[in-house]
């Protein structure tokens, strides 16, 4: 995969943003390293921290934005915490307050607020997570709204360590070929 070096930052930690993506509030978002986050991506840290691990792909128009709680005399954000080998699909809005390591999100997901993804976790696409929904380690979940369909095979770790790895190295420039 192919990407235009014009259009992409590349950090001391090898995280690719896209200069055509929105990072709101810079100072509260920390990306661990080799990390890319595509065009149109927006990730809401002027609302609360947000801590994305290594090696996480944040696919094309994919939102991050903290879950919050309405109170009666305002609006209370908390931080989100995505680890370590996370896929986010294509127009993925994801309102999670945890996503555990090498977990799956498919394209046009919704990930309700205060949901929380075990390691592993698999949602399928255009699947709809309620909010303060639970994943379990190693489910799948799919459909509007999401529930358990069946179980992901306990080398999930391994498949998501080498798809992430194996995609931030395709993930070339140009002027790289």
């Amino acid at each position: 995969m192919f990407y235009n070096q014009a259009d992409y930052i590349e950090t001391a930690s090898g995280n690719k943003v896209c200069r055509k993506s929105v990072l709101c509030g810079p100072q509260n978002i920390m990306i661990l390293g080799k990390t890319i986050v595509q065009e149109g991506c927006i990730i809401r840290g002027d609302l609360a921290n947000v801590k994305v691990g290594r090696y996480c792909v944040i696919s094309k128009n994919a939102v991050i934005r903290p879950p919050f709680k309405k109170f009666t005399k305002g609006v209370a954000f908390n931080p989100m915490n995505i680890g370590e080998h996370v896929f986010i699909g294509e127009g993925s809005i994801v309102n999670a307050t945890s996503i555990g390591n090498y977990v799956y999100i498919g394209k046009n997901c919704v990930i309700g607020r205060y949901c929380v993804l075990k390691d592993g976790a698999f949602i399928a696409d255009n699947s709809v997570l309620p909010s303060s929904s639970h994943v379990p380690a190693f489910a799948v979940f799919s459909g509007s709204p999401a529930v358990y369909t069946s179980e992901m095979f306990e080398s999930i770790p391994d498949v998501m360590a080498d798809f992430t790895k194996s995609y931030y190295q395709k993930f070339r420039s140009r002027k790289d070929e």
